[in-house]
């Protein structure tokens, strides 16, 4: 139904009963009286207006009635109430006295009426044409319906329990889970409330529960992990809503159900960004991202989108990935102009002329080789495009005068063991470098590795998973930070916007994972047992370091400034012999010389200096 003709049915309906209120309450008070006089007339008249009219500058017309509660209710009492003194008013005014009974039954019954034409539809979406909630004949078999527990009696699972209720065909809802006692032997939303999270086990056994939903979309990470995990261990199909931040405002429903997922396990808080400093930052600017088709740089565009950006510039070398984001994008529907551009960082003249010709306000450079075997395996290349394509665009923003020149770095640049780790050590270098002298604001950002981007272990895992082979873990005790590529992208949206020049930021990651365990969770997601898919230890690999670390012992600073974000305190840096190296012809070198002359160039003398914050 459109919205106009929704509109004129409710005040059709409100029409009726308003003027059924009024008249029935004269004639329920006067019952020998067959005569309608003026004063009832016009008092008719005025209610029907004042109440329209409060109705509209109240919003009561525009509420969501499937979804009506006591909120809705109160704007009901509100609307009728101050039509009825309105209409006592006119009465004294006019008339000389007001019919104190009859307004007073018309006050009774229209907030009856009213509300119980609008809680009556609520409860027709919710069950249909019955009753009371009852099994079909065509539903009576249980095994074929999930017998489910909510985990989550407040806001966000009383509504699920109602849209569950529409789809009984499908599900058989048992009961609630809720560590608020006080709820404990009542019911909420017609289902009882069984026990405390503690409990998960016990009651999942004793009611024959198969399917465990988790309603929690405000509660701590770290707390829904710990509950993930309890309800795990009673059945096989645990699934959550979003968090609440991915929720749609004012609605929760069933499809917004989702399976669990691996970031649901790692129990991380998300980052809160400052939206006022970055819409000030990004609104209206022209903003270019390198490696915009890759994971990274893919949300990155995403992210800005949200921040109203002019220009978009989406640069890349792979035409596939590029295509693929920017009809993403463009199905978005947004007013930014979006530019796909397929170019090599290597290419100096050719990312000279791109940002000459477009004049980017901000610049985040995410184009980087990131394979660690693979770059151990051919160091020339790993430094030619971490390195040489970081110092091409970024000389090419301080030309251009861009402003702001965000670095997506790693924590494998800290005292780094392999060939990746070291270019991006070098990258950083670069851009500190030409932040001593440059108009522009260069920023490195660095973070642990990506949940789900392309060449992670997660892929990897699934794709075992799914081919029944055994998933393969390098070493028992190899542990590494984490983080989801939503969460890493709003940290360098954030970093680009607190800026002042040759920082390297850090999110606070909270606890290393273990590798194996995060294919354990994984095996048992998907699941199957670690009898079925085991765990096979196959090595470290060329490079690769048994922990990871986000600064060195000499970079670290006290203090956040921004809540999960630390700084780096500033080095100096070994220009000559940086600059020196880089500019000569790397073609000439073998390598085994390359990987000298990278190891040797970061592990000069670097001492701290003076530092802004």
């Amino acid at each position: 139904m459109t919205y106009s003709k929704r509109l004129a049915l409710l005040i059709l309906i409100d029409s009726m009963i308003v003027t059924f209120s009024i008249f029935m309450s004269h004639f329920f008070l006067n019952p020998y009286v067959k005569v309608i006089d003026v004063m009832m007339i016009v008092s008719a008249i005025v209610l029907l207006l004042t109440h329209h009219l409060f109705s509209h500058f109240l919003d009561l017309y525009r509420k969501v009635w499937r979804y009506a509660s006591l909120e809705e209710l109160l704007g009901i009492l509100v609307v009728v109430s101050a039509s009825i003194l309105i209409t006592a008013f006119i009465q004294l005014s006019f008339f000389g006295s007001v019919y104190e009974r009859a307004l007073t039954v018309t006050w009774m019954l229209h907030i009856i009426l009213l509300g119980g034409v609008r809680f009556a539809w609520r409860y027709y979406n919710t069950y249909g044409i019955k009753l009371a909630p009852r099994r079909s004949a065509a539903t009576t078999n249980n095994m074929e319906r999930k017998r489910t527990l909510i985990i989550g009696a407040g806001a966000a699972g009383q509504m699920l329990a109602r849209q569950m209720k529409g789809h009984e065909q499908e599900v058989e809802l048992v009961g609630f889970i809720d560590d608020n006692f006080t709820l404990h032997h009542l019911t909420v939303a017609n289902l009882p409330v069984l026990g405390n999270s503690d409990d998960i086990t016990r009651i999942a056994k004793k009611y024959a529960v198969n399917h465990i939903v988790i309603a929690m979309p405000s509660v701590e990470r770290s707390r829904v992990k710990e509950i993930i995990t309890e309800s795990q261990k009673a059945v096989k199909n645990v699934q959550t809503l979003p968090m609440l931040e991915d929720l749609a405002l004012g609605n929760v429903s069933v499809n917004q159900i989702r399976d669990v997922s691996i970031e649901d396990l790692l129990g991380r808080e998300p980052v809160e960004l400052d939206i006022q400093s970055i819409s000030n930052e990004v609104q209206g600017r022209t903003v270019l991202v390198t490696g915009a088709g890759g994971s990274i740089g893919s949300e990155i565009c995403r992210q800005l989108l949200k921040f109203q950006p002019r220009k978009l510039i989406l640069l890349g070398h792979g035409e596939n990935s590029i295509y693929t984001i920017h009809m993403e994008l463009k199905e978005w529907g947004v007013d930014a102009e979006l530019y796909p551009i397929i170019a090599d960082v290597q290419d100096r003249e050719r990312i000279f002329e791109i940002i000459e010709l477009h004049q980017p306000y901000y610049i985040y450079h995410a184009a980087a080789h990131k394979h660690v075997p693979l770059m151990e395996a051919n160091p020339k290349e790993a430094l030619k495009n971490n390195v040489l394509g970081t110092k091409n665009v970024a000389e090419a923003a301080d030309q251009a005068g861009v402003k702001n020149f965000v670095l997506i770095s790693s924590d494998k640049a800290v005292n780094p063991t392999n060939v990746m780790g070291a270019t991006k050590r070098m990258a950083e270098m670069v851009i500190q470098s030409l932040s001593s002298y440059s108009r522009t604001k260069f920023v490195s950002v660095r973070f642990g590795n990506v949940l789900g981007s392309r060449g992670s272990v997660i892929p990897l895992f699934k794709k075992q998973i799914a081919n029944g082979e055994p998933v393969t873990v390098t070493h028992p005790e190899m542990t590494r930070y984490f983080m989801t590529i939503p969460e890493a992208s709003r940290l360098v949206i954030q970093a680009g916007a607190l800026a002042k020049g040759g920082e390297i930021f850090v999110l606070d990651m909270g606890e290393p994972v273990k590798i194996v365990e995060l294919a354990q969770n994984l095996i048992s997601l998907s699941g199957f047992s670690e009898d079925e898919i085991p765990i096979k230890f196959n090595g470290i690999r060329p490079g690769e370091k048994m922990y990871e670390e986000l600064l060195g012992e000499n970079e670290v600073h006290d203090k956040q400034i921004y809540p999960k974000i630390r700084v780096g305190l500033n080095k100096n840096i070994p220009q000559e012999s940086l600059f020196g190296f880089l500019n000569t012809n790397i073609e000439q070198f073998s390598d085994n010389e390359i990987k000298k002359k990278i190891f040797g160039i970061i592990e000069e003398k670097e001492s701290p200096i003076s530092n802004m914050y």
